[in-house]
């Protein structure tokens, strides 16, 4: 049996989680262009620990994420091209190969929406497949930005079959800082999208793993997404999730989860929440 949640998404009642899985499920992200070195260290400490999956950091900050989280099983995971992908392909695979090199294990890239936008698929294909390319011959894989607050479910996808036929290993919603300017001049922000999540997982291949970010603020969140075929996810919100598990007896052990349905104030998207 499933529910109806307040966007229309089926969703299962229940679903069999432990902590360690919803752990590593976890991009903690530390991108926020006014973070510190010293904020920058404590998200590191918190990413290592709650053991997720990897530290999701600009790529000036490899070096101190190898040092915090050395001896631990998190990974590095530098973004590119990051937030708004508008440098060349060239540049893109440049950035990429020296966070790989610097200790990147993946990596996180914003496509040049622009060129999505108007229709330039060859130029959207071909950087793809370029930096995927360049990244899985670095001994890295590759997660692919689209940006969805820009796009039409048409566009959605369109990248989705590309980025299937190139073989990424991730497609993923956002930035968390893709804000769009509305008529009256303020500026609106969605991010991962129930709609949206289960676009993404019926229109790429199996092989392609889907990661949600901006907007999963809270356990229930996390469920949701997970419910959908979301494998990963982009959040500043750990502790808060984390913990929250713990309380609902949530431990190492799998157990069956009941997974709420998005409240009607909430739905909008995932979350009402920013990332």
């Amino acid at each position: 049996m499933s529910i109806k949640n307040s966007v229309g998404i089926a969703l299962p009642k229940t679903i069999p989680v432990s902590l360690p899985q919803l752990a590593k499920m976890i991009d903690h992200s530390l991108l926020h262009p006014t973070m510190t070195d010293a904020e920058i260290h404590s998200g590191l400490e918190i990413a290592k620990t709650y053991n997720v999956a990897t530290a999701c950091v600009k790529p000036y900050s490899i070096a101190q994420a190898k040092s915090v989280l050395s001896g631990s099983t998190v990974g590095i995971c530098p973004v590119i091209g990051f937030p708004h992908g508008n440098s060349t392909t060239q540049i893109k695979i440049a950035e990429a190969l020296a966070a790989i090199s610097d200790g990147g294990a993946e990596i996180d890239m914003v496509i040049n929406v622009g060129k999505a936008l108007g229709g330039e698929w060859e130029y959207v294909t071909d950087e793809i497949r370029a930096i995927n390319d360049a990244v899985v011959g670095a001994g890295a894989i590759l997660k692919v930005i689209f940006e969805n607050d820009y796009l039409k479910q048409e566009h959605i996808v369109k990248l989705c079959g590309i980025c299937t036929d190139v073989g990424v290993a991730f497609v993923k919603t956002s930035t968390g800082y893709g804000f769009v300017k509305n008529e009256g001049g303020t500026y609106g922000y969605e991010g991962a999208t129930l709609r949206d999540l289960k676009i993404m997982r019926e229109s790429c291949g199996k092989d392609v793993q889907i990661k949600a970010a901006g907007g999963v603020r809270s356990l229930d969140d996390l469920l949701r997404v997970r419910a959908l075929g979301v494998s990963r996810v982009g959040a500043t919100a750990t502790i808060a999730i984390l913990e929250e598990a713990k309380k609902r007896g949530i431990g190492k052990e799998v157990i069956e989860v009941e997974v709420l349905p998005v409240p009607e104030e909430g739905g909008k998207g995932v979350s009402s929440s920013e990332y």
